[in-house]
């Protein structure tokens, strides 16, 4: 990898997933979602802190990060302190390089996964359970304009009970919202690429996990 020269291709597409205790990294020459992408995942869970970035270079050597072209990153929610160290990797890399930074939720990424298996039912209610707090839920559809094919109905939200999650998003088929890595990341490189594609700005200062820790009181 590190012998890639940057007139090859238009720059890399860098990719990071790290929502639960796998890292999850993925890369591609931005420009060409055709172009087989390498994936690649790490089993860290509370190692991160120190293992992060030798992962990342295990992937893509950090004298090619001069030749990245534009980032992702899994926002959340999940792990509080693995999704912050990413998303704060990421940032520091897109403001550092001036790149842009798509965020994008790691329960975004679980339906399109979901929906591109079973594209019935249409629509998705997406689960994790925090203990001693309630349920953190998103609803998710089919929609061929969104990005991905995946609209974001309701971002995920914390939820007192099961009860109060119907009230608000109504009866739909419900999954446990569990990554799967390096699968997802490889989802994130493509709302990417479609991202750069149709022009999407993606300014980095935007990009901040996601972590729910206030309940959603019912409709």
């Amino acid at each position: 990898m590190s012998g890639v020269k940057q007139g090859q291709h238009g720059g890399w597409l860098l990719a990071l997933h790290s929502s639960s205790e796998v890292l999850g990294v993925g890369l591609q020459p931005l420009g060409r979602p055709d172009h087989p992408p390498r994936l690649a995942a790490f089993p860290l869970a509370r190692e991160l802190g120190h293992a992060l970035l030798p992962s990342v270079e295990e992937v893509l050597p950090a004298q090619e990060w001069p030749h990245l072209a534009r980032l992702a990153v899994a926002t959340g929610p999940g792990g509080f302190t693995g999704t912050r160290m990413t998303v704060a990797m990421a940032r520091a890399l897109a403001q550092q390089l001036g790149l842009p930074l798509d965020g994008i939720s790691s329960f975004h990424l679980i339906a399109r996964r979901l929906l591109a298996v079973e594209p019935t039912p249409r629509t998705v209610i997406l689960t994790q359970e925090l203990p001693r707090h309630g349920l953190v839920a998103g609803l998710y559809g089919v929609a061929s304009t969104c990005l991905g094919g995946v609209a974001e109905l309701s971002p995920p939200r914390l939820y007192r009970t099961e009860h109060d999650l119907l009230q608000s998003l109504g009866r739909h088929a419900q999954h446990r919202a569990q990554p799967q890595l390096p699968d997802d990341a490889g989802h994130l490189l493509s709302f990417s690429q479609q991202a750069a594609g149709l022009g999407v700005e993606a300014p980095w200062a935007n990009v901040v996990p996601l972590y729910p820790t206030s309940p959603v009181e019912p409709l």
